[in-house]
């Protein structure tokens, strides 16, 4: 977990690009479910994290994504995606495109950053 509050974390989903997913504290099943201070914290969250990785990555396409199937309760994806990882142009969930995708930018950081805005904007 890099970041925590009463209303939301957030944690690092292990991948070879950079992947964190934020989650409601409290288990909603859906995004209505959740009350209007959880929705603006993670409309919060997720633009700290996309414009950090943006900045820091410089990736192809931000992707952010609310499934929930497998793990049915709110929580949401933000992935910085290239031409060149494995999966693209496919979703990171569908087949292997290629290999030998390497990670050029360390994730630490990044991720201290994160945290530092986190921590700034969100408390």
């Amino acid at each position: 977990m890099i970041y925590s509050n009463p209303l939301i974390y957030i944690e690092i989903h292990e991948s070879e690009i950079p992947w964190l997913k934020i989650f409601t504290q409290e288990h909603h099943k859906e995004f209505s479910h959740c009350s209007n201070n959880e929705k603006r914290m993670i409309w919060e969250a997720l633009d700290i994290i996309e414009k950090e990785m943006l900045a820091y990555f410089n990736p192809t396409k931000i992707n952010i994504a609310s499934f929930g199937n497998m793990l049915p309760r709110v929580h949401w994806h933000v992935m910085a995606r290239f031409e060149n990882d494995s999966y693209f142009p496919e979703p990171m969930w569908g087949m292997k495109q290629k290999e030998g995708f390497i990670l050029t930018a360390p994730m630490e950081p990044f991720l201290e950053k994160v945290k530092r805005e986190l921590i700034s904007r969100l408390n």
